[in-house]
Order: structure tokens, then sequence, then C-alpha cells
């Protein structure tokens, strides 16, 4: 065991440095290849923001990324029997981001794939940010990791969750990726500072397999997940719908940001918002997807605003910023949205040995406008928003017109105050969410320190980030 779990630790320690030594030969600018890359800052106004006009009044049924709603799943007993008999390896066992990715596939909200990519596949989305043959428009490759040999081209394994077989793999190519390449291509970085590199370099094994998948069942999970297709369904055929993307528990600047996108130039009176947050993995020192849950529904309880439609995306988080972006879209598209908020450096991250950001406030927002027609969905830039004494929340360009005061609480300071069981301003926080917050902090006191044989991978630091208004989405 001894010698096994020093063995680990060498590889994981060799690729690291393979990853460094790599990043010295690279550019350390944000630069992505392809159709990626990043153009120059458009000119905001209102609040630092504009709003593109035109395509008003689409209806909710937007059609899916690619024309096609991808549905893998089968549900005759007959047909699963017959899916499991072709297996001819034993089955590979999940881990939760595998079984996020798995569920997205064969649900359809990764459409137009039908499986994990190949290497071509990966190759060319890496470089082009595009499926190969279509040319369609993808973010980030979407690939399966293992470390088993006997997992080649030509096999049929069954993937294993839980005790649970979601769905069978007929593996058409496996690969040994160079990682360093991959992570410079999709976060424009290298370097372990990086939560996504991190993910790839330490988390990923070292075989990379892709293939078309039969979906036979879903995860069990705490929180509900509807399909693409159904919840279409359960959304407003005549309206525009806003999607609203987070990872963090929503707190009034959050609410206040995605209840204004409602009376955005661009959208139409009587829209409707989708919150749809990402209750999946995502970096190291976030609050976990159950607890974040439970904060939705009690917010959502408290609410209860026909305007905000609630749901639960099992998607694991790459903190890869401008791309990322790019794939929050395609997959809201395929739940019927027609509008997706882009929040300031959306699904960006810090370096966990300086606190700088990876990217800039709005490199996010560039990237999904330069895109936003071509996927046929409207772009809101979230508003720079701020609580003054004076006024309570308004947007910047106000605040600084009337020389009104500002209100902050840093990030830093919340936590404390949550430890502490000290009063947190409702200008802030919900309380009904700071509740479920404060349990989940005393639990976590109680616990014993765990122990583990994997090797601890730092996390990103917040340097006292202030809480002026919605930062990170």
């Amino acid at each position: 065991f001894e010698a096994r779990l020093v063995s680990v630790m060498l590889v994981r320690r060799t690729v690291a440095l393979q990853l460094h030594k790599a990043a010295a030969a690279i550019p350390k600018a944000q630069v992505f290849s392809g159709s990626a890359t990043l153009t120059a800052s458009v000119p905001r106004s209102i609040g630092g923001n504009t709003f593109p006009v035109g395509m008003r009044g689409m209806a909710a049924s937007a059609k899916p990324h690619g024309g096609k709603l991808v549905n893998l799943m089968v549900t005759d007993h007959k047909e699963k029997e017959a899916a499991l008999k072709k297996c001819n390896v034993p089955e590979m066992v999940l881990s939760e981001r595998q079984a996020c990715d798995v569920e997205l596939l064969t649900t359809g909200a990764f459409s137009p794939l039908d499986g994990f990519m190949n290497e071509d596949n990966w190759s060319h989305c890496l470089n082009e940010m595009r499926l190969l043959g279509s040319n369609v428009l993808f973010g980030l490759p979407v690939v399966l990791d293992t470390d088993r040999e006997d997992l080649v081209a030509g096999k049929t394994v069954a993937l294993k969750f839980q005790d649970q077989v979601l769905a069978t793999l007929e593996i058409q190519s496996a690969w040994k990726p160079d990682k360093a390449e991959e992570c410079h291509k999709s976060y424009g970085f290298t370097t372990l500072e990086h939560p996504g590199v991190r993910m790839i370099a330490m988390e990923r094994k070292h075989i990379y397999i892709g293939g078309k998948l039969t979906g036979l069942g879903t995860p069990k999970r705490v929180y509900p997940v509807l399909p693409p297709a159904e919840l279409r369904e359960s959304l407003p055929s005549t309206k525009d719908v806003v999607a609203f993307q987070c990872r963090n528990p929503i707190h009034r600047a959050h609410y206040e940001l995605f209840i204004r996108a409602l009376d955005a130039p661009n959208v139409e009176k009587g829209s409707v918002v989708l919150v749809h947050p990402t209750c999946g993995p995502t970096q190291e020192d976030d609050i976990d997807g159950v607890t974040r849950f439970k904060t939705y529904e009690v917010l959502k309880s408290e609410l209860k605003d026909p305007r905000v439609h609630w749901a639960y995306l099992p998607y694991s988080m790459h903190m890869a910023g401008p791309r990322e972006a790019i794939q929050h879209m395609l997959i809201r598209k395929n739940y019927g949205c027609t509008h997706f908020i882009v929040g300031r450096d959306m699904a960006g991250c810090k370096s966990s040995m300086s606190g700088k950001d990876f990217y800039g406030q709005y490199d996010a927002q560039d990237m999904a406008k330069k895109h936003s027609k071509e996927l046929d969905m409207q772009v809101v830039p979230s508003l720079d928003i701020l609580y003054t004494q004076e006024m309570g929340y308004t947007t910047v360009d106000v605040a600084n017109e009337k020389g009104l005061k500002p209100v902050k609480l840093s990030g830093t300071e919340f936590r404390r105050k949550l430890r502490a069981g000290e009063e947190i301003p409702e200008w802030f926080a919900f309380k009904s969410v700071v509740e479920v917050l404060r349990k989940s902090v005393y639990r976590q006191t109680l616990r014993p320190t765990p122990t583990s044989t994997h090797a601890r991978i730092p996390a990103p630091t917040s340097k006292g980030r202030a809480w002026r208004g919605l930062h990170t989405v």
C-alpha cells in the first residue's frame, strides 16, 4: 500500500513538473487559438454595459445547439439488456465529475454531442473551439479519463456511479493527451496556480477515451435534475427566457442583478428568468453542491416570484473564463433559454499563490458578444451594481452621478460573521440563506479532520474581495 501511495505521488509530481516546464515555452499572455481568440473590448454604456439590440421576442423554445436535441437515453428494458450484453470489459467506476458529464451527454445538455469526444474531435475543439466536421461552436472539450490500459478502441464498457450503471460507452478512440497543451488551449495558462490546470494535471488520469454513449439511467442526487426536454416544457413558449448561471449561494446583489436583467433593452416585457445554478464539483474552496442546493430551495420558497423559474444543473466547473462562458451559453440554449446573463469575470478564478485574477473582468462578456449571433442567443451583460445608504441598490454610474455613499462588506468579513454567529445585514444576504449556511458551518466544525491518501492541492485564496455587487458568477 505504501509503495503504491509513493508511486501515485511521484506520478503526480512528474506531471506537475512537466506542466511547469511546458509553461516556460508557452507565452503567458491570455491568448486562445483559432476562433477562440479574444477581440478588443466593446464600448459600454448604462453603468459600464452595452446591450445588443435587434432580435426581440424570441420564443423560449429556441432551437437546440446544432439544430437537434440529442437524447441518448434508453427506456425499454430489453434494449437496456442488449446494451449491457455488448460490454466486453469490466465496468468502469466514475467520479462525481465524470458522472455529471455522462448525464449531460445522455440527456442532451451537451447537444449535438452523442458521446465523449474522440482524439480528433478533442484536438479540433481545443484548437478551433469547434466540433470536427460540422464546425459547430463548442467551448471546451468533453472527455472521459481513465488509467486502465484495457479500455481501447473496439471495446464496450459499462459506466458505473455509486452502484448504478448510468451508460455504456462504445470506445472509438483511446490516447494519451498532451496535458500541458490542453491546459494552454483550454484556459490560456499552464500553471498549477489555476484550478482548472490542477484538475487536469492532478485529478484526471493519463488516458482519455472517446466514443458513443447509450444512456441507461441518471444519478440519484439530493437535488432534482430535469433533462433539457422536460425543462423546455416547463418554460413559457411565448416569452424570452433569461438564464442566470451561478455556482455560489445567491445573495442580495445576485438577486438584484437577475431581476434587473428582465428590464434590459433586449429583453421583452413580461419575460422570465431561469435561475440555473451548477451543483456539480467546482473549485476547492467553494461551498459544496448540497449546501448550495439547500440555499436555493429556501430562497425559492421565500421569493415565490412567478417571474423566476428554478432548475439545477449537474455541471462541473472548469473556471475557464471566456471559453467556459461559451460552454454555459450553449448548454442553456439546449434547455430552451433565449438570453444569457454574463457577469463580470464569469467563470474566472484567482491564482492560488498571488491572488491575482487570471482573466480580465470583461473577457467573458467580450467572448459571449462575439459569438452570440452564431449561437442565436442574446447576451445580457450584468449591471455593475452596489448598495448605498441613500438609495439601497443602484448602478455604479447612478451612485457616482448623485454622489451616493456605498456600503461594503468584504467576503472575509462575511465569512467571519457567519462563523461567529454575528448578525449579517439583510441588504447583503437573505436571512433564510444565512441560516442554511450557518448550519453547514456548524456541521463542519463538528467533523473530525479527515485523513486522505490523496495529495493536497492548494486552493485559491480570496484576498478580501469586496462584495460591492456581483464580481464572479
